[in-house]
């Protein structure tokens, strides 16, 4: 085998001293016996090589992205590692297929392979093409982790502020994610054709015929978009929101660019385009009310029962547990309504996002304590039946059988 002058000096050597020896040791074997022993020469060593390569970025991103002791942590450090190891094996592979089979005393010079060549665009493109690889693995993991971790700060906060920046924090670092996967993601592979020296201008081109195409044919879509866009900008809800959309609520766990998905109380899950949106009521933005219809008997005394409904809900603030939860003391607005059997005292209590439901299940408890212990009716649903025909017959027997009793005694 020739060695070729644009190799570099200590390959040139390697190649010099270890060509005559391998012809040597293996001389005799046919060649297509020596073709696959080249060939698993070259790719034991491409394998040895690709190894080092995963195991050095696996240890340079855990430097730089902190040690990850969860499951979820360790699989993200191994995914760029798996794809390094494979994108080393076949570029060394190459490079070393075409001298491994020459070791083995088979002339490669009408193989096609150049080692030369092969050894420079590993050094020059093939480097690149790593580097850039890993930048992107970096910038899209390093967003992922700094919203995360902006996530996870806001995760355990009781204030209504921290609350809401909680949420705001969760949407816009879905929607961010996304985004910066994707333009990142596609600036990496345009890099990485250019390298490639494939010409990605035409594809460009068709790129925007298409999406020219695509976007008179899908003006649905587009609306979507623009709806989701001015959705998110302008915190009409966020990731975390009770809210109903179009009659149906739910607790709102996505929010994109093009659909809201709301899961009930039964845990059915409800998808909607954001174009499709016409009414939206958010029942968790900024603060909730816990609101109470308490209805009592009539015989009861109006101002003896909004009293006792004042002392349950200065109960609930003295209350550890539920005060964090209520932002002010309860609101009792009057007699609200005359019902059937009972007359309406409208309340309600000012809380915090989402826990209007656990303060008005508590203060419904105390309240009923309260009420027997004040001997306070809650009366049940009453009717009175009035018979029309009925009543004048029976009207009318009672008063014949009261003359004739009469005239008995008359006669």
């Amino acid at each position: 085998m020739s060695v070729r002058s644009g190799l570099p000096i200590s390959f040139s050597f390697t190649l010099g001293v270890m060509t005559p020896l391998a012809s040597q040791i293996f001389e005799g074997l046919p060649p297509w016996t020596a073709v696959p022993l080249g060939l698993g020469l070259a790719f034991v060593v491409a394998y040895a090589i690709a190894e080092l390569a995963a195991r050095a970025v696996r240890f340079a991103l855990t430097r730089v992205l902190g040690s990850q002791q969860d499951a979820a942590g360790l699989t993200s450090l191994l995914r760029p590692a798996r794809l390094v190891r494979i994108v080393v094996f076949v570029i060394v592979g190459a490079a070393l297929a075409a001298p491994a089979i020459g070791l083995v005393g088979v002339e490669t010079g009408n193989v096609g392979l150049a080692p030369e060549g092969l050894l420079n665009w590993l050094v020059v493109s093939g480097l690149r093409i790593l580097l850039i690889g890993l930048l992107a693995y970096v910038i899209i993991r390093i967003v992922g982790l700094v919203v995360a971790r902006l996530e996870e700060g806001m995760r355990d906060a009781t204030t209504l502020d921290m609350l809401e920046r909680a949420k705001r924090a969760r949407t816009i670092g879905n929607l961010l994610r996304n985004v910066v996967v994707v333009i990142v993601s596609v600036v990496a592979v345009l890099m990485v054709l250019a390298q490639l020296d494939i010409n990605i201008m035409p594809a460009l081109a068709a790129a925007g015929v298409v999406s020219l195409a695509i976007g008179f044919g899908a003006q649905t879509l587009v609306k979507d978009i623009i709806a989701g866009f001015f959705l998110i900008l302008e915190n009409q809800v966020r990731v975390g929101d009770v809210a109903a959309i179009n009659g149906t609520g739910g607790v709102v766990e996505a929010l994109t660019l093009r659909t809201i998905v709301l899961r009930d109380l039964a845990g059915t899950v409800h998808v909607f385009p954001n174009g499709s949106i016409n009414t939206l009521s958010n029942m968790t933005k900024d603060f909730s009310y816990a609101v109470f219809d308490i209805g009592v008997a009539y015989k009861e005394d109006p101002d003896a029962v909004i009293r006792v409904i004042k002392e349950v809900g200065e109960e609930l603030l003295q209350d550890l547990a539920v005060a964090p939860k209520i932002l002010a003391p309860i609101e009792v607005f009057g007699i609200d309504a005359f019902g059937p059997s009972e007359i309406l005292i409208k309340a309600r209590i000012k809380t915090l996002p989402l826990r209007q439901w656990d303060v008005a299940r508590e203060f419904r408890r105390r309240l009923k304590k309260a009420f027997d212990a004040q001997g306070i009716e809650i009366p049940f649903p009453q009717r009175t039946l009035h018979f029309g025909d009925a009543t004048r017959l029976l009207t009318e027997l009672q008063r014949q059988t009261r003359k004739s009793a009469v005239d008995t005694e008359q006669g």
